[in-house]
């Protein structure tokens, strides 16, 4: 399979089910050879909706809540199935780089150069792989919509209130880069954002953890291991209750600043990071500990978008490729909300039930189960 900036994602249909070609401009694969249907209708996302291994869903408590508010992020365990997991993994890699051999662990290495990829839909280079052409593809609008995470979803931001994705629409990465040599825009995507993997690279063994905040508005991100992910392996990293310090540093409460891009003056562009954000960057990195989010295939994370994180380093202590599933959930009025000034109180977009959930002490076993060592360690 050939990737390439050009490349326009179209759908086929074959005799054993639904998959997905990317066709440069000049591909000889023709309608007269397989057809390319009309693309099917926009899902409803409760029509989305496939109950997996969880036929009770359940709600997230009132300490579960507190606990998202307070540290900005809340690790679930085993909400997604092995066969929703194993279906999308088999889809990640119909686009493996040929130096790749899924079940042979010793090719589980950094990818040659000659190997790289800068396609926005497909971009490989060095220890990342990042699938996102299938991004509003069946397969994962189920799993962007699987009842459970989006009942949770509800519980964030109200009944009725999240955004729906599109079946068959807009994948993250088809009008490439945010700006010429940036990174992708998540928010330009009507599905997810895609199938990101990490591979071993020991070279990162003394590699220090830099966080980030996203640049793009959205309210709720998450990440679902696809496969399992040992500690230093690659997975998502947090930094409990970092949003707390971000949120007030922002002048709009869900974008960041960017700076247009212009061709005769190329040297200034991207985002504007404001200095006291900078500065509070470096304090966080050095009073509180990060959070590796590893875990068991199924596991998932939900995460505020101010919240300070990383893609962990992949130390390869394990012949082991962390893949996960990333998308975000976005409130229907994000487009109004957005234009507002950034509110003092931090929740006021969000849904009642949040808003009231209060807790003054969390219980050790929430604690343990978020990776926090004890109830008053790493408080913003």
């Amino acid at each position: 399979m050939f990737f390439s900036t050009t490349y326009q994602a179209l759908r086929v249909y074959t005799t054993t089910g639904l998959y997905n070609r990317l066709r440069r401009n000049n591909d000889p694969f023709t309608a007269e050879q397989g057809g390319f249907p009309k693309e099917p209708p926009a899902t409803d996302p409760e029509q989305a909706m496939t109950p997996t291994d969880n036929p009770t869903i359940s709600a997230l408590t009132t300490e579960e809540l507190a606990f998202f508010k307070q540290f900005g992020y809340l690790i679930k365990p085993k909400v997604l199935n092995a066969a929703t997991c194993n279906e999308l993994v088999d889809l990640m890699w119909q686009s493996a780089p040929t130096a790749l051999n899924r079940f042979d662990p010793r090719t589980y290495q950094t990818i040659p150069k000659s190997e790289w990829s800068s396609d926005s839909l497909r971009f490989v280079q060095d220890d990342k792989w990042q699938f996102r052409a299938l991004g509003t593809d069946q397969p994962l609008i189920d799993a962007m919509t699987h009842p459970q995470l989006w009942q949770w979803g509800e519980q964030l931001l109200g009944k009725g209130n999240l955004r729906a994705p599109t079946l068959g629409g807009q994948p993250m990465g088809s009008r490439g880069p945010a700006w010429p040599g940036g990174p992708v825009d998540p928010q330009d995507t009507e599905g997810v954002r895609g199938i990101y993997a990490t591979l071993p690279n020991p070279s990162l063994e003394g590699a220090q953890d830099s966080l980030h905040t996203d640049g793009h508005p959205f309210h709720v991100g998450w990440v679902c291991l696809l496969e399992d992910c040992p500690p230093e392996s690659g997975a998502f990293k947090v930094w409990p209750g970092s949003h707390q310090r971000f949120y007030p540093l922002f002048p709009m409460p869900y974008d960041q600043t960017r700076i247009p891009f212009y061709d005769h003056l190329p040297s200034h562009k991207g985002i504007l990071h404001p200095a006291p954000y900078l500065a509070e960057v470096k304090a966080v990195e050095t009073d509180t500990d990060p959070v590796d989010v590893w875990g068991s295939q199924g596991d998932v994370i939900l995460w505020h978008h101010r919240l300070g994180h990383m893609a962990g380093h992949h130390k390869g202590h394990q012949a082991s490729i962390r893949q996960a599933l990333l998308f975000d959930y976005n409130h229907i009025a994000l487009d109004a909300m957005r234009c507002e000034p950034t509110p003092c109180d931090m929740w006021q977009h969000w849904s009642p039930e949040l808003r009231a959930a209060q807790v003054t002490t969390f219980s050790d076993a929430l604690m343990s189960a978020q990776r926090l060592a004890a109830e008053g360690q790493n408080r913003p």
